[in-house]
């Protein structure tokens, strides 16, 4: 199917509206009406609120009843493009399937769908396997696997390491086991009769694991995800490869499947506008994948490892710049991202700095609106994440509350706040400029970026349609012209929050 080149919103359907999808139906028929081609629901599924937000379900086939149901997404789905999470690498320990592991071990119907140490790992040499382990690319400070005492109900228990790459309570699932391939079919017959047009395969870079290997992004993983693409499209659904990687890795994906992320742009416009200095942003720009969804904020935080380097392979920028990078996003919230990050809060990743993306340009509306300009100029469907598109503050509150690092931009907004929220110039020039997006045929057409003389330009031309931003960091000014028909628009970036 066709996925509309338009802007897309991310959200939650508890923290954007009233607590459910009907409410957050209703907000993108109200205040927001008609300002998104598309909406990525993060998670809904049973349960929503479960130890890592709803990417660790114990249903993953069933959406929480406290949101909605099947028949919400489904009307929802009629006006615009939906996107859903396949979370492909694990489920919840907390998981019938997984339960029944518990009690009845080796003997579980189940047992060949979740993944063991032992499984990838074979063989008597204690030394070989630690040198094997070490080997593997690791996404978060918590161990590889976590031990479980499975059997409890066969008179011989016994105690079996997990693999868990995320958390204890999120097992890792075998998906190329018999079970594991119906599993997942059973998600995407979900999806399929539910009006969802897109997935997001989530942590399918760790889903494949080899001995000897990093277990990340291997040929195997490769195959998977084009494997699993090609369901999903044979069922009338398209698949985004969520991956945070080195970015020569995201273009060979990119090369492979039907479209990525784009997580280098995130912080190199940021680096753009705090250095004054687009060189890194136009050579990504002239090479980047061309099917790819753009994003500056999720609900996770600003990706870096996405800019760096990997082994010999360099980076968009060294290491010093992305140490200068952090410090400035650290001193433009005024300490709040440092709160947020790393051992201070229970941080879960190694390579992303917590914070709003509008406090990280230390609440500055025209660098925002102009940051936003880039992200819509960028190849690529653009999606703006709910928090960003209200310009919210980081939340303390809520950090102080769960002590969750990540929950500094992932705020409870409910109608009444968002109808106040849209009322703020800056979040009335962002309304303006994704209309101005959603409107343009240009954007359908072919790209083009220069930048000489400190002067930045991204260009669309389709036919009579043309676009282009011009952001001159001599002087700090941005203006778009649009051209349609043979009728010429000016609109200057500073005009919108004047």
């Amino acid at each position: 199917m066709s996925i509309r080149n338009g802007v897309q919103l991310i959200t939650y359907a508890d923290r954007l509206g009233d607590g459910n999808i009907d409410s957050l139906t209703s907000i993108l028929e109200g205040p927001l009406n008609g300002l998104f081609t598309g909406v990525h629901i993060l998670p809904f599924y049973y349960p929503y609120d479960g130890e890592d937000a709803g990417f660790d379900p114990i249903d993953h086939t069933s959406v929480d009843e406290r949101l909605g149901d099947w028949n919400s997404i489904k009307k929802l789905g009629e006006s615009v493009d939906i996107m859903a999470d396949l979370i492909v690498n694990h489920m919840s320990g907390q998981s019938e399937a997984f339960k029944d592991v518990l009690k009845n071990g080796r003997e579980s119907t189940y047992w060949p769908l979740f993944l063991t140490k032992e499984d990838i790992f074979k063989g008597n040499d204690p030394a070989q396997i630690d040198e094997q382990i070490a080997q593997v690319f690791r996404p978060r400070p918590t161990p590889f696997f976590s031990d479980y005492e499975v059997g409890t109900e066969t008179g011989s228990p016994e105690t079996v390491p997990f693999w868990t790459t995320f958390t204890s309570n999120q097992i890792d699932i075998d998906v190329e086991s018999k079970l594991g391939k119906d599993y997942l079919s059973s998600i995407l017959q979900s999806f399929t009769e539910s009006n969802v047009d897109l997935i997001r395969l989530d942590a399918a870079g760790y889903a494949i694991k080899r001995a000897g290997s990093n277990c990340f992004m291997l040929e195997e993983t490769f195959e998977f995800i084009e494997a699993l693409s090609h369901r999903a499209r044979n069922m009338g659904m398209q698949c985004l490869v969520e991956i945070h990687s080195h970015y020569q890795t995201q273009i060979d994906i990119a090369a492979r499947c039907d479209s990525v992320y784009d997580f280098a742009l995130p912080p190199l416009v940021l680096h753009t506008l705090f250095t004054k200095n687009a060189d890194a942003l136009a050579y990504w720009l002239s090479i980047s994948p061309r099917n790819c969804f753009t994003v500056l904020d999720t609900h996770d935080g600003i990706g870096i490892v996405d800019v760096g380097a990997s082994g010999d392979k360099p980076g968009l920028l060294s290491a010093e710049s992305i140490n200068a990078l952090v410090d400035q996003i650290h001193e433009n919230s005024n300490g709040e991202s440092k709160k947020a990050t790393g051992a201070a809060a229970n941080n879960v990743d190694l390579y992303q700095v917590n914070c709003t993306y509008y406090d990280a340009l230390g609440k500055d509306d025209f660098a925002y609106l102009v940051a936003r300009a880039i992200q819509f100029f960028s190849p690529g469907i653009p999606q703006v994440y709910y928090g960003g598109l209200l310009a919210a503050h980081n939340d303390m509150e809520l950090l102080a509350n769960t002590n969750v690092g990540r929950d500094i931009n992932r705020p409870y907004l409910s109608s009444a706040m968002v109808e106040e929220a849209v009322k703020k110039p800056v979040v009335k020039g962002l309304m303006q400029l994704i209309t101005l997006r959603n409107e343009s045929n240009a954007f359908n057409g072919a790209f083009d970026v220069n930048y000489s003389d400190n002067v930045l330009t991204l260009s669309w031309v389709n036919g009579n349609n043309a676009a282009s931003l011009r952001v001159d960091f001599n002087v700090m000014d941005a203006t778009i012209k649009t051209v349609a028909d043979g009728e010429e628009s000016v609109l200057s970036i500073g005009s919108l929050i004047a």
